[in-house]
């Protein structure tokens, strides 16, 4: 297990403030070197005072951030395992295979993603968000939800006609938001969050990690790892992600499903759309 994963199992099951999980998030960013900052020092990464790492730290369980900073130390220093054989390429390429093997393991809990899969099939229309690096997921998963689901809307842009079709989503009937929210964590996903909460949308988040920004808004929370290793992230874990939830709308109403997939293959055979 990487040492960003063990950091964030400090975490499962304490319930976290807000400024909390801001340190919390700092702590999994900076989980190779955390082991060696001073209270101060976390303190100026995450924004938050000095005596809020302290608070932090008790609410962890530790007498106070020194005995914190010495957990994180062991948590950081394992001896790294075979899995770091091999140039950078493989290594990226094995830390993805090691993302979706922590995916599976989360799977094993399968009526958690049944009954989300049944809260976003009931959802009409679907209203489906994703900004920036989240764009490509949103418009991806929307693609093929399109087949199954009547009414699948992809809200990609930002700016004041974000609110406005939220809000004409949830005037229209919609009563959940699905939302890819990833690192860097674009304000404005953050902001639309909020919206949907104000207007009474149950949010489903799909997100990186159990200390993201976006646990603050959603309803549900399913996290597949972001690869890191690369220049830019790679996105397999979430992506595979969606699939699986989107297997899980399928199968909340089967007989509807078989209905839209028939029609579709039907329309696409009359048309020739595709060679093979």
């Amino acid at each position: 297990m990487a040492s960003t994963e063990r950091v964030v199992g400090l975490f499962d099951g304490v319930r976290l403030t807000p400024t909390q999980r801001r340190i919390a998030h700092c702590l999994v960013q900076h989980a190779p070197a955390i082991g060696y900052l001073s209270a101060a020092e976390v303190a100026e990464l995450a924004g938050v005072s000095q005596p809020s790492v302290t608070r932090f730290a008790v609410a962890l369980g530790h007498d106070g951030y020194p005995a914190l900073r010495r957990r994180l130390r062991e948590l950081t220093t394992t001896t790294p395992g075979p899995s770091t054989s091999g140039n950078e390429l493989q290594q990226a390429v094995r830390a993805e295979i090691s993302n979706l093997d922590r995916l599976a393991g989360q799977l094993a809990d399968r009526e958690r993603i049944a009954d989300t899969g049944r809260l976003l099939a009931a959802s009409r229309p679907l209203p489906v968000l994703g900004l920036r690096s989240g764009a490509p997921l949103a418009a991806y998963f929307a693609y093929f939800a399109a087949k199954v689901h009547p009414d699948v809307r992809v809200l990609d842009t930002g700016g004041s006609l974000l609110t406005d079709r939220l809000e004409q989503a949830t005037e229209a009937g919609a009563r959940a938001l699905l939302a890819f929210v990833l690192p860097r964590y674009p304000r404005e996903t953050l902001d639309a969050l909020r919206t949907a909460r104000e207007a009474h949308l149950t949010v489903v988040a799909i997100t990186d990690s159990p200390v993201s920004p976006a646990t603050e808004y959603a309803d549900v929370v399913l996290t597949a790892a972001v690869g890191a290793q690369l220049v830019f992230d790679l996105h397999t874990a979430p992506m595979t992600l969606a699939m699986v939830l989107l297997q899980a709308i399928c199968d909340a109403a089967p007989a509807e499903t078989q209905r839209r997939l028939e029609a579709f293959e039907a329309s696409a055979a009359r048309r020739q759309l595709f060679l093979g």
